[in-house]
């Protein structure tokens, strides 16, 4: 089913969305917010640029954007999968508990904050590009990896990664000489049980947007984990 969105504010588009059935594209999409907000059972395929919070508390649906996003992608989903063929804003996956995020290119600053898990729930977050300031920060649980494809030499994540990580697993691409992470988390080349984990996040990368996985796992890889379940506990504590 094909929808024009163009002249649609995000809650007229959304009232479309929840009474159409099958597969549904939104035609001239130009910042929409919440498209897709709490939706199952749905495969929407975005052409042009959403707004702020692209499947917030997304609850099973799949969404394919053909073009960047802005802030908030996936904020706070629960189940699904959220395809990105081009960059993303801020604050992806915040507070994301479950489902996968893939994003072709870069992702702007706080990817993955206060990302959590339950039970067999993992959230996935896979970046391609590079990452800004913050990544992973406040990181509860779930996986982020972020590739560095095409940043030639730029560094694959920016400023103060990590900050008040307190669970979960980060994969980066390369030995991330250069980059300063906090004392609270542990830092280390990826082994081989890293490795078989992680090929399997690529593995779905690739598929999407056309890499070549053994071009992209000819790498070393490093992994970050937080040092403790509560790194802070000191702070809490009287001595």
């Amino acid at each position: 089913m094909l929808l024009n969105v163009k002249d649609l504010d995000y809650r007229a588009l959304n009232e479309k969305l929840r009474n159409a059935g099958g597969n549904i594209t939104l035609k001239d999409c130009c910042g929409q917010r919440f498209i897709g907000v709490g939706m199952s059972k749905k495969k929407i395929t975005v052409n042009g640029i959403p707004g702020n919070a692209l499947g917030a508390y997304l609850n099973g649906a799949t969404i394919t954007v053909n073009a960047n996003a802005q802030d908030a992608v996936g904020d706070t989903m629960n189940e699904g999968k959220i395809i990105i063929h081009g960059n993303i804003g801020d604050a992806a996956g915040y507070a994301m508990r479950g489902g996968k995020i893939f994003v072709k290119g870069n992702a702007g600053y706080r990817a993955g904050i206060h990302m959590k898990e339950y039970e067999d729930k993992v959230p996935v977050m896979v970046i391609g590009g590079t990452a800004g300031s913050f990544l992973g920060e406040y990181q509860a649980g779930g996986v982020i990896v972020v590739l560095g494809l095409e940043a030639e030499n730029k560094k694959i994540v920016g400023f103060f990664p990590c900050t008040g990580m307190h669970g979960g697993k980060i994969f980066l691409r390369g030995d991330c000489k250069g980059i300063t992470f906090p004392s609270q988390v542990v830092v280390r080349p990826a082994d081989e049980s890293d490795m078989k984990e992680l090929k399997t996040y690529v593995s779905e990368y690739c598929k999407l947007f056309g890499r070549d996985i053994n071009a992209v796992m000819d790498s070393p890889f490093t992994v970050v984990t937080p040092d403790s379940k509560n790194p802070y506990k000191q702070m809490y504590v009287p001595n």
